[in-house]
C-alpha cells in the first residue's frame, strides 16, 4: 500500500484549493474508501488517496505461519530442543517405540497366521478374535490400556503391539492360503518331508504378502504412536504436537505434523526396499 500523490503532475496543487471528489468515476469524500479492480483506494482526512492492492487469500499467522517462520522455528528447535529434550531425542523415542511395538506384533502375529492357514483347529478358534479385532481402531484402546498398565512406556508398546498384531496374522495368514497347492504336491512327490514344505514352499511363497502386511503395520503403528503420546508422555513427536498446541505455537505443531509425514515416507521406502532385497521372487511364478 501506500500513498498517492495526486497532485504531483498536475498545475493545480492542494495549496491552490484541489480536492479528490472521485476515483474512477465512483464519488468519494475524506475518510471513505472505494473498491478498484486491483484493490482499495482510501481518502485520508487530509484528502490523500492511500492504494492498498488486493490481498488475495489470506489467513492469520495463528492459524497457519508462513514456510519461513516453521523453517526459523525448527532451526531453533534443532539448536535448543523442546521441553528439556533435543528434536532427535523426540523422535528417537517415538522411533524406538514405534520398532518394537511393531516387532513384539510380528513376532506373535506371523506364527499365529501360519498356524491358522495350516490348521483348521487354529482357524476356528482364533479366526474370529481377529476378524473382530482388526477393525477396532487403536486409538479406541488408549483407554483400555491405561486402565491395564497405567500411562508409562509398556502402555504404549502394548498398544502398538495390539496396532500390528492383528494387521500381522491376517497377512500370514493369506500368505499361508495363498500358496499354490500343486507346489505342495509337487515337493510331496519329490520326497519332501513337512518341514521341508514348510521351509522351502510355503515360508517363500507366503513372504510377499507378509512384507505387505509389514508395511501396512508400520504405517498403522507410525500413525498409532503419534495418539498415544498426546496421553501423558514426556518425549515424542505426539508430545511436540499437543504441547504445541496448547500454547497455540502453530509453528511447532507443523513442524511436527511434517516430521511424521517424511519419517513415515522413509519407513514405507525402508520397507520397499527391505522386500526387494529379501524377497526377489515376488511376482514370479
Amino acid at each position: 500500500s501506500g500513498l498517492i500523490r495526486v497532485d504531483a503532475n498536475d498545475e493545480i496543487s492542494k495549496s491552490d484549493g484541489a480536492e479528490v471528489v472521485a476515483i474512477n468515476g465512483q464519488p468519494i469524500t475524506r475518510g471513505g474508501t472505494v473498491k478498484i479492480d486491483s484493490g482499495t483506494v482510501t481518502l485520508s482526512d487530509k484528502g490523500t488517496p492511500n492504494y492498498a492492492p488486493s490481498r488475495g487469500w489470506q489467513m492469520e499467522p495463528l492459524y497457519l505461519p508462513p514456510p519461513e517462520e516453521v523453517w526459523t522455528r525448527t532451526l531453533r528447535v534443532l539448536d535448543e530442543g523442546f521441553r528439556n529434550f533435543t528434536l532427535w531425542e523426540h523422535l528417537g523415542y517415538s522411533l524406538f517405540r514405534v520398532v518394537v511395538g511393531f516387532l513384539i506384533g510380528a513376532l506373535v502375529g506371523i506364527p499365529l497366521g501360519y498356524a491358522m492357514g495350516l490348521s483348521n483347529w487354529f482357524r476356528g478358534w482364533f479366526d474370529p478374535i481377529v476378524e473382530f479385532m482388526r477393525p477396532v481402531p487403536p486409538r479406541a484402546l488408549i483407554p483400555l490400556v491405561i486402565i491395564w498398565v497405567g500411562i508409562g512406556e509398556a502402555g504404549k508398546i502394548i498398544l502398538l503391539f495390539l496396532a500390528a498384531l492383528w494387521i500381522m496374522a491376517i497377512a500370514a495368514r493369506s500368505g499361508v492360503s495363498g500358496v499354490a497347492i500343486s507346489k505342495v504336491h509337487a515337493a510331496y512327490s519329490l520326497g519332501a518331508s513337512k518341514w521341508q514344505i514348510m521351509r522351502y514352499v510355503i515360508i517363500p511363497n507366503s513372504l510377499p504378502e507378509i512384507f505387505t502386511g509389514a508395511r501396512v503395520a508400520m504405517g498403522v503403528c507410525w500413525g498409532t504412536v503419534v495418539a498415544a503420546e498426546l496421553v501423558a508422555a514426556e518425549q515424542g513427536a505426539g508430545m511436540m504436537i499437543m504441547v504445541a498446541s496448547r500454547f497455540q505455537n502453530t509453528d511447532i505443531v507443523i513442524l511436527g505434523i511434517i516430521l511424521i509425514g517424511v519419517i513415515g515416507f522413509g519407513i514405507d521406502m525402508l520397507m520397499r526396499w527391505a522386500e526387494r532385497v529379501l524377497v526377489p521372487w515376488k511376482g514370479r511364478s
